[in-house]
């Protein structure tokens, strides 16, 4: 099981936009989600990098890719962001209250929601949504798909009240089960990436028992 530390980034207000260049600046590190669990049926590897951080209150995610094509298409939250150009982030703050999976595509369209299975999650309320500051480096529109070699970056700003099931109030000193991913179920060339790998015989990354660990300092 793969196990990562979150740093503390001590600053107050910080937007999504500038989670690049605050990273950079603190020298948080970068990690790669580049398991392939199902090479057979879908061997497609682009080049995905995320870093994470906190500052007590709020979750940091910075995300890098570079892959054949981006697909864009789902421009509304709680959407089927998973079919575009997507990075996924799931977690499990403990083992009553079920685990969240964010997803977010390459123009920053969310979707948020809650359970302890697939079947019968509770999605975010459009409220919380809208507390999740988003930044993508290709915009926010919804443009279909380009071809050809692309590089696209994506941040986001997650507010702890964001894990609505829960009342976390600080990270600090928290450890959470959890799971990175990018997938692109449209994509031209689909494909179903994991940081901490899965062992099953079909793509499920709704799947707690193959989370690795985040521990936030």
């Amino acid at each position: 099981m793969k196990r990562i530390e979150a740093v503390r980034l001590d600053c107050r207000q910080v937007k999504a936009a500038d989670i690049p260049a605050l990273f950079r600046k603190n020298g948080v590190a970068y990690h790669r989600i580049d398991t392939v669990d199902w090479p057979s049926d879908y061997p497609y590897c682009p080049d995905v990098k995320f870093a994470i951080a906190h500052k007590g209150d709020c979750l940091l995610l910075h995300y890098k890719v570079e892959e054949d094509c981006v697909r864009a298409v789902s421009g509304a939250d709680l959407g089927p962001v998973w079919e575009d150009s997507c990075c996924e982030f799931f977690c499990c703050p403990d083992t009553e209250g079920g685990y969240y999976n964010l997803e977010t595509n390459c123009i920053g369209t969310v979707l948020l929601c809650n359970g302890k299975g697939r079947e019968n999650r509770t999605p975010a309320s459009h409220g919380t949504l809208a507390d999740i500051d988003r930044w993508a480096s290709l915009g926010r529109e919804p443009f279909g798909t380009r071809d050809g070699r692309q590089a696209w970056e994506l941040a986001l700003a997650v507010p702890v009240s964001s894990f609505f099931r829960h009342t976390l109030k600080n990270l600090s000193g928290q450890t959470v089960r959890a799971n990175f991913y990018k997938c692109g179920d449209k994509t031209r060339q689909p494909h179903f990436l994991s940081w901490n790998p899965i062992s099953l015989p079909a793509p499920d990354f709704h799947c707690p028992e193959f989370f690795g660990e985040v521990t936030f300092l």
